[in-house]
């Protein structure tokens, strides 16, 4: 009880006191997600509006695999990519290995069939809703595809929302390309899992806190984005 209680007040002194090494590995774990998440948009939105407005052959088959590939397995994510970025690896003469570039390419590839997939599904439907008005009006593709993330841009922000607490909360493939060294890749998950491993509780309290934290203000940020959302389409 008195190791219990000694973790909890060590813990929250650190989160009090703004450690520097409790903020080092936040600030890590925020650059690597916010810029695997930003990636992730630039490409998954893009490909899922043009999967929900275009017709061709193959596309059924395509959406199937994207709506699989949202539950890639971390760590098998996590081996392909230490496989093409070790040296003996078709990539392994850039030396991205355990470095936060690894580390963003890994959560890149969770990511993205999650936001190409959720777009896919918001678009598809209000394609449905404008595609006869549209073509009646003679509306270019681009003016379509711009007027549809116009229109989705609430419902799309809790897709980012989702992408980004998939990004946030992973351990399994960034502990394989990441390495886990300290000081160049030990983030949130990461460093609660080697800590509690060693029986050092207070830093993995003090950052289990956080993470939970984020995660709440993840899942209240999106309800409140839903609820917005119904409002302007009812308004």
């Amino acid at each position: 009880m008195n190791i219990y209680l000694d973790s909890l007040t060590t813990a929250l002194q650190l989160i009090i006191t703004a450690d520097a090494v409790l903020l080092e590995i936040i600030s890590l774990s925020l650059r690597v997600s916010l810029s695997a998440l930003a990636l992730s948009c630039i490409f998954g939105i893009t490909l899922g509006t043009m999967l929900a407005i275009r017709s061709f052959r193959g596309r059924g088959v395509i959406i199937s695999i994207v709506n699989a590939m949202m539950g890639l397995p971390p760590v098998v994510v996590g081996l392909i990519v230490y496989l093409h970025l070790s040296r003996s690896g078709p990539l392994g003469w850039m030396g991205l290995l355990y470095t936060p570039s690894a580390m963003i390419i890994a959560q890149i590839i969770l990511i993205t069939p999650i936001i190409i997939a959720l777009t896919c599904q918001m678009i598809e439907d209000l394609h449905e809703d404008y595609r006869d008005l549209f073509a009646s009006l003679s509306v270019s593709r681009l003016s379509a595809i711009k007027a549809y993330i116009i229109d989705a841009r609430y419902s799309l922000l809790t897709v980012i929302l989702a992408g980004f607490g998939r990004a946030i909360s992973e351990v399994g493939a960034v502990i394989i390309v990441g390495g886990n060294i300290d000081h160049l890749t030990r983030v949130m998950t990461t460093t609660i899992a080697l800590e509690t491993s060693k029986g050092e509780l207070a830093l993995a309290l003090a950052l289990g806190a956080i993470l939970l934290a984020m995660a709440m203000a993840v899942n209240l940020a999106a309800t409140w984005l839903k609820h917005l959302a119904k409002r302007r389409a009812y308004a």
